[in-house]
């Protein structure tokens, strides 16, 4: 799922990262179930999102101009590296 060790060590939940940063996916710790529900949004590991604003622990992310709002659970499944 990592793809480098760098990013192992810098990762962090969704629902963790600042508002307005720039992230790139690098892990989905979740199921097949859960995997398939964020690929049919858009979102894959790999995938460049910006956190536009939290709801709780849950977050609302934008890709390519379409957004997202994760509720706490997937949010906190879904580890992200920060972008410069």
């Amino acid at each position: 799922m990592f793809t480098g060790i760098d990013e192992r060590m810098s990762s962090q939940p969704l629902s963790d990262t600042p508002v307005g940063q720039k992230v790139r996916l690098v892990a989905i710790s979740g199921g097949k179930q859960l995997t398939r529900r964020l690929l049919a949004l858009g979102l894959t590991v790999g995938s460049e999102l910006e956190v536009l604003h939290h709801r709780g622990r849950g977050v609302v992310v934008a890709k390519q101009g379409n957004r997202v709002a994760l509720g706490k659970g997937i949010a906190e499944k879904v580890h992200a590296v920060k972008l410069d």
